[in-house]
């Protein structure tokens, strides 16, 4: 997020420091497939486009999604989602972690007015009246009038700031793999509501899919120990042979899920975005969707603030805040009801979820409704 905002921002000097530089090899259009993927909404491939970087993305990089079908917990209860017929050309794009940050790396070379200081780790952050110090480990220090932390859930800047992030784990572990698989996809992508777990596979170029399959902290440890083969035989029978055999591409990873809320998003000289300002539950895939929107109203609002006042302004800053503080509050309100309500075990809830499914899918102009409420 952080070099998607400095790529955005006009008219100021800016500093990117990042842990770690661009590898050479990401720019590979032969590398291996990344198991970290985005579904990227058209409103961000927008955005992405209007800073020149969605067209440095290889075509064998990224792949479109066209249709969604998404199912219950019980036999019958399904909603599916078509592109062509909400009258839009994609519902999302997949694309792989390192392939679009090596397209927003690159893209920064050409501006003269950002440095780049990577691999490099920041130490402490001073914050002054009229501006922050901030000192790298290497000894070097930037003086800033704003500081932006885009550092992850785990965000040193926000810590340096003395901002609380409440956090609250789901109990849960996202597994994520690259599956090669026996029937194309066709551009579909698939997600299983399992009370609790949360099966999704995305395609990717190819007879290619990405997986991310949320599941309870111990079965997902089972899930990770299995050998490949076994692997492939649990997912292949979780998606109800939907796209056949699958053969591992990529080994399985796992990661921790929580939903962390930061207590703030501005304070003087220093605005929050992404991960470092709230991280939600991946089963409705808007985490980095949010994250970009963020960086887009950070350079908006940037650029729209009065000539020569100063963008550390508190008074600034809280336009973004305010901005943001409903679609955050929204979407994470939304993903969390989403995950309690095919998580909850009693009979009825379980009958009225996988009905409200079947009732959904027989109204197209609610499903539009959805779409386009999604792709913006």
């Amino acid at each position: 997020m952080g070099a998607s905002l400095a790529r955005a921002l006009r008219g100021m000097s800016v500093a990117l420091v990042a842990n770690q530089g661009r590898d050479p090899e990401i720019g590979d259009p032969r590398a291996p497939l990344d198991t970290r993927i985005y579904a990227i909404g058209p409103g961000n491939v927008a955005f992405l486009s209007e800073l020149k970087v969605w067209q440095a993305l290889p075509e064998n990089r990224r792949a479109p999604v066209h249709a969604m079908r998404v199912f219950g917990d019980v036999a019958g209860a399904a909603l599916g989602f078509d592109a062509y017929r909400a009258g839009v050309a994609e519902l999302a794009w997949i694309v792989e972690d390192s392939a679009l940050q090596d397209a927003l790396w690159r893209s920064l070379q050409t501006r003269d007015d950002v440095r780049i200081f990577a691999p490099a780790v920041c130490e402490a952050i001073e914050w002054r009246a009229d501006r922050a110090l901030v000192r790298l480990r290497d000894g070097r220090e930037l003086r800033a009038r704003l500081v932006v932390g885009a550092d992850g859930a785990r965000s040193l800047v926000r810590a340096q700031a003395g901002i609380t992030a409440r956090e609250r784990p789901y109990g849960q572990t996202a597994v994520v793999a690259n599956f090669a698989c026996e029937r194309a996809h066709r551009h579909i992508a698939y997600q299983w509501f399992q009370g609790g777990p949360v099966l999704a596979l995305l395609p990717l170029p190819g007879d290619r899919v990405s997986m991310v399959w949320s599941n309870w902290d111990e079965r997902a440890q089972r899930l990770l120990a299995l050998e490949p083969q076994a692997l492939c035989r649990e997912v292949e029978a979780a998606a109800q042979g939907e796209l056949g055999k699958l053969s591992l591409l990529t080994p399985a990873h796992g990661f921790p899920l929580r939903r962390i809320d930061s207590a703030a998003v501005v304070a003087p000289r220093l605005a929050l975005i992404g991960d470092a300002a709230h991280v939600v539950h991946p089963l409705a895939g808007q985490g980095a969707n949010l994250g970009f929107q963020d960086a887009r109203a950070l350079a908006a609002t940037l650029a729209a603030r009065e000539p020569g006042r100063d963008p550390g302004d508190l008074r600034v800053l809280r336009r973004y805040a305010r901005a943001r503080a409903e679609p955050v509050l929204a979407m994470a309100a939304t993903v969390d009801g989403l995950f309690w309500l095919f998580e909850a075990k009693l009979p009825g809830v379980a009958r009225l979820r996988n009905a409200g499914l079947k009732i959904v899918d027989r109204i197209p102009v609610v499903k539009n409704l959805l779409v386009r409420q999604a792709m913006s």
